[in-house]
C-alpha cells in the first residue's frame, strides 16, 4: 500500500495515535504535515517522519481556531503542492460527571474534537475537489457508539464526528474523495496510563482479546483506509477496539 509522492496532514500528530499516524504513513512514502498545538512535539514528530526518509513539515496549529487551520492548509499545500489525505486525530477530554459538567469543559471538548474537525475538512475540501480525489479519516472513539459514564461531552464529541463522517462521505462522494472514521477502544496511550487500576481492569474485563490495544494497531488501519486499496471504502466506521464491541 504504497503512498509515494502522496501529501498528508495529520492533526494531535504530536505524540500518542498521532504520531503513529504519521510515521505510519511516512513509512509508506508519504510526505506529512504534522499539526500540534505543541511545537516541540510538532517538531519532534516531523523530525522523526524525516528519519523514515519522506518528508515532516512541523504545524502549530490550534484546530478550533479557523483562520490558523486556513493558513497552515495554505502553507502545506505550498510545501507540497497537494494535499491527499487528512487524518483529524486531535482530540481532548474534560471528564466530569453530567451534573459537575460546567458549559466550558463541554464547548471546549467539543470545540477540538467536533468542530475542529470540522475547520480542518473545509480547509482542505476544495484542493481535494479540484483534484477529484482525496481521503479524509476522522478519529472517532467506540465511546461515540456505546457512550460511557463520566464523559457526555467526549461522547457526543465523537458520536457527532461519526454523524460528520457520514455526511460528507456522502456529500463528496462523486468527486472521488472517500471519507471514513475509525473508532478505537481502550489504546496504551498517555490517557489510558493515568487511569486508575481499577478503571483498567474494567477495561481489560470488557475487551475479548484482554489487552489494551496499540497506537500503532490503529494507524495501520488508518494506512489502508488511505490507500488506493480502500477506493471503493466509504462512509464506515472501523472499530479498533480487540473486540469489545462485537455484536
Amino acid at each position: 500500500m504504497s503512498l509515494k509522492d502522496q501529501a498528508a496532514i495529520v492533526t494531535g500528530a504530536g505524540r500518542g495515535i498521532g504520531r503513529a499516524i504519521a510515521l505510519q504513513l511516512a513509512g509508506q512514502g508519504a510526505r506529512v504535515a504534522c499539526w500540534d498545538v505543541d511545537r516541540d512535539l510538532a517538531e519532534e514528530t516531523a523530525t522523526l517522519v524525516s528519519g523514515k526518509g519522506s518528508e515532516g513539515l512541523a504545524g502549530v496549529v490550534d484546530v478550533t481556531d479557523q483562520g490558523a487551520v486556513l493558513a497552515a492548509a495554505e502553507a502545506a499545500l505550498e510545501a507540497f503542492s497537494r494535499i491527499d489525505i487528512l487524518v483529524n486525530n486531535a482530540g481532548i477530554t474534560r471528564d466530569n460527571l453530567l451534573i459537575r459538567m460546567t458549559p466550558e469543559q463541554w464547548d471546549q471538548v467539543l470545540d477540538v474534537n467536533l468542530k475542529g474537525a470540522f475547520h480542518c475538512i473545509r480547509a482542505v475540501a476544495r484542493s481535494m475537489m479540484k483534484q477529484r480525489s482525496g481521503r479524509i479519516v476522522n478519529v472517532a472513539s467506540v465511546v461515540g457508539i456505546r457512550g460511557n459514564a463520566g464523559q457526555a461531552n467526549y461522547c457526543a464529541s465523537k458520536a457527532g464526528l461519526i454523524g460528520l463522517t457520514k455526511s460528507v462521505a456522502r456529500e463528496f462522494a462523486a468527486r472521488g474523495i472517500t471519507v471514513n472514521a475509525v473508532a478505537p477502544g481502550a489504546i496504551a496511550t498517555k490517557m489510558t496510563r493515568e487511569l486508575s487500576e481499577k478503571n483498567r481492569e474494567a477495561f481489560l474485563q470488557a475487551i475479548p482479546m484482554a489487552r489494551f490495544g496499540q497506537p500503532e494497531d490503529v494507524a495501520r488501519v488508518i494506512s489502508f483506509l488511505v490507500s488506493e486499496d480502500a477506493g471503493y471504502i466509504t462512509g464506515q466506521v472501523i472499530n479498533v477496539d480487540g473486540g469489545m464491541l462485537m455484536s
